[in-house]
C-alpha cells in the first residue's frame, strides 16, 4: 500500500494517507473529540429533520382523517385511498431516490426531498377535493420515500463505528417524535375548534420543518464513502477529517480506499447488473425480507387507523384523536430504550424479541375485542396498542432501519436500499388498503389475527436467514458477507 502526499497524488485509489501523520490532515488539526462529536451531532440533526417529516406526515393523517372525511364527504374506500396514496408515492420515491443517490449524491437527494415536502404539504393543506388531496399526498409520498431510503444510508456512511447505532437511530427518534408531534398538534387543534376545516392546519404545520430541512440540507457535507466511489478523494478526505479525530480519519480513509480499489473492475457496472452477482443478490433479498417483516407486523395499521378504530368502539372523535398521544408517546419512549440497547445488544436478538412481543400484543387485542365491550374495551384495546408500539419501536423499527443502512455493499447501497424501501412501502400500501376493509367485512379479530401470524413468520425469517451486522465497520462487514454468501 503506497503512502501519499498532497503533491503528485495521481493513482489515488491505490494509496492512503501517511498513517504516521506526516501528511497534514484536512479539517481540525487538533482533532478535539468534543468538537468532532458536535459536528457529527449537527450533521445527523439536520439530516434527521427528514425523519421528523417522515413521522409527522405519516402520523398526522390518522387524526386529520376524521375531519377530512366529514369535510370532503369520503366513504370508507375513499378514506383508504387518501391514506394510501402517500404510500404509493413513497414506494416509488424510495426506489428512485435510492438509485439517484448513487449517482447524484446523498446530500443532493435530501435537499430535493425537502422541495417535495414543501410542495406536497402546501397542496394537501389547501386541497378542495379528493382528487387534489390525492395528487398532493402522492408528491408528499415521494419526499417521504426519498428520506426513508437516503437519510439512514447517509448517516450510516458519515457515522463512526462506535456511534453508528446511536446516530442512525437518531433518525428513528425523530420519526417517532414526528408522529408524536402530529398527535399533539391534532389534539391541540381539535380542542380549539370543532370546525371541519381544522384538518388544514393539522397538515399545514409540516411546512415549518420542511423549510428547516431545505435550508439545513444545503450545508450538509457529502458522504465520504460516496465521494471516494466517485473519485472525489480530496473532498472525501476533508469530510472525514472534519468528522473524525485525525488518526481515526486516516485509518478509516484507508479502509474505504481498500474496498474501492477491490471493486475497480466493476465500478462502471449498472446497479441492476449487480443482481447477477450471487452474494449481492442474496443480501438484496435479505434486505427486502427485513423491510417486509417491519411492515407486516402491522405498525402502520395501528398508527394510521387507531383513532378511527377506537371511535368505532364508542369513543368520541376528540377522545379518539387524543388517544394518539398515548401511542405516539410510547413510540418515543420505546425508541429511546431501543437506542440504548442497540449499542449493547446484537441486531438479531433484538429483532426476534420485538417480533414475539408484537405477535403477543396483537393476540391480546383479539382477545380484548372478543371478550369486552363498550368503554372498557376501548381503553383496554388502547393499552394493548401501546404495548404493541413498545415492541415495534424499541426492537423492530430500531433494528430494521439500522440493519438496512449496514447490510449492502457500497457500490450498490443506494440502489439496494431503494429496492428494499420500495417493497416496504408497497407492503405498507397493501396493509393500509386492506386493513379497514378487512375490519368492515370480517371484523377486527381477523385483521389483528393476521398480524399475529405475520409477526411469527417474521421471527422465523430473522432466526434462520438474517445475518448479524453489529460490531464491524461497513467495509469489514462487506468483506465478511461477501465471503459468506459468494
Amino acid at each position: 500500500m503506497r503512502v501519499c502526499t498532497d503533491a503528485g497524488w495521481t493513482k489515488r485509489e491505490e494509496c492512503v494517507r501517511d498513517p504516521t501523520g506526516r501528511t497534514p490532515p484536512h479539517g481540525d488539526p487538533k482533532g478535539d473529540p468534543k468538537a468532532v462529536r458536535r459536528r457529527q451531532n449537527r450533521v445527523a440533526g439536520i439530516a434527521t429533520i427528514g425523519g421528523f417529516l417522515f413521522g409527522y406526515d405519516t402520523g398526522v393523517i390518522s387524526g386529520a382523517l376524521i375531519y377530512i372525511s366529514s369535510d370532503l364527504h369520503l366513504d370508507a374506500t375513499e378514506q383508504s385511498v387518501v391514506v394510501s396514496c402517500l404510500l404509493l408515492g413513497a414506494a416509488f420515491g424510495g426506489t428512485f431516490a435510492g438509485r439517484v443517490s448513487d449517482t447524484a449524491g446523498r446530500r443532493r437527494v435530501i435537499n430535493w426531498a425537502a422541495v417535495l415536502f414543501l410542495i406536497g404539504t402546501a397542496g394537501s393543506a389547501l386541497a378542495t377535493s379528493m382528487e387534489v388531496m390525492v395528487a398532493a399526498r402522492i408528491v408528499l409520498g415521494l419526499g417521504v420515500g426519498a428520506v426513508s431510503a437516503v437519510v439512514p444510508l447517509y448517516i450510516g456512511e458519515i457515522a463512526p463505528l462506535s456511534r453508528r447505532g446511536r446516530l442512525v437511530n437518531q433518525n428513528e427518534i425523530m420519526l417517532v417524535t414526528g408522529q408524536l408531534a402530529a398527535s399533539v398538534v391534532n389534539a391541540a387543534i381539535a380542542g380549539v375548534s370543532e370546525d371541519d376545516q381544522v384538518w388544514r392546519w393539522m397538515l399545514g404545520v409540516a411546512l415549518i420543518p420542511a423549510i428547516g430541512l431545505f435550508v439545513g440540507s444545503r450545508f450538509l457535507p457529502e458522504s465520504p464513502r460516496w465521494l471516494v466511489s466517485h473519485r472525489q478523494f480530496d473532498e472525501a478526505d476533508r469530510t472525514l477529517h472534519s468528522l473524525r479525530e485525525p488518526q481515526a480519519a486516516q485509518e478509516e480513509y484507508g479502509h474505504i480506499l481498500d474496498v474501492s480499489r477491490a471493486h475497480r473492475h466493476d465500478a462502471r457496472m449498472k446497479p441492476r447488473r449487480y443482481l447477477t452477482i450471487r452474494w449481492v443478490r442474496h443480501l438484496v433479498v435479505v434486505g427486502i425480507g427485513v423491510s417486509l417483516c417491519q411492515q407486516l407486523a402491522g405498525v402502520n395499521a395501528v398508527v394510521y387507523y387507531a383513532p378511527t378504530l377506537l371511535s368505532r368502539t364508542g369513543l368520541s372523535a376528540n377522545a379518539s384523536v387524543t388517544s394518539e398521544i398515548a401511542v405516539g408517546g410510547m413510540g418515543v419512549v420505546a425508541t429511546l430504550v431501543g437506542m440504548y440497547l442497540v449499542s449493547r445488544v446484537d441486531r438479531r436478538p433484538m429483532l426476534m424479541t420485538g417480533q414475539i412481543g408484537a405477535a403477543a400484543a396483537h393476540l391480546l387485542i383479539v382477545a380484548l375485542i372478543t371478550v369486552l365491550s363498550g368503554t372498557v374495551m376501548s381503553v383496554s384495546v388502547l393499552g394493548a396498542m401501546v404495548i404493541f408500539i413498545f415492541f415495534q419501536q424499541c426492537f423492530i423499527s430500531t433494528v430494521t432501519w439500522l440493519t438496512l443502512s449496514e447490510l449492502f455493499p457500497m457500490r450498490v447501497r443506494g440502489f439496494a436500499m431503494g429496492l428494499s424501501v420500495f417493497f416496504q412501502w408497497t407492503a405498507n400500501l397493501v396493509v393500509s388498503l386492506a386493513f379497514p376493509n378487512v375490519i368492515e367485512r370480517y371484523g377486527p379479530q381477523a385483521a389483528f389475527g393476521s398480524f399475529v401470524v405475520l409477526s411469527l413468520l417474521g421471527f422465523a425469517f430473522t432466526r434462520w436467514v438474517l445475518p448479524e451486522t453489529r460490531r464491524e465497520s461497513l467495509e469489514d462487514l462487506e468483506r465478511r458477507l461477501k465471503a459468506r454468501f459468494s
